[in-house]
């Protein structure tokens, strides 16, 4: 996958905006989530991605793997 892969800053309700390129995939409250998002656009690998803090994904705005608001 040659295209940015981004998990967002935290909304105010909590939940963070996972994307891939310009392609919303959806709003994750948890690792499982972005996991499973990654695989439905097919990354076989995405739980080593995810889990394994690869340089690929971006965390912008907070701190990797917090999804609870404040």
């Amino acid at each position: 996958m040659a295209a940015e892969i981004v998990v967002h800053r935290l909304s105010p309700t909590g939940g963070r905006r996972v994307t891939v390129g310009h392609a919303i995939l959806g709003l994750a409250h948890s690792d499982r989530d972005v996991i499973e998002f990654l695989r439905r656009a097919g990354l076989d690998d995405a739980d080593q991605l995810v889990l394994g803090d690869s340089p690929l994904i971006h965390w912008r705005g907070g701190r990797a793997h917090e999804y609870e608001a404040a």
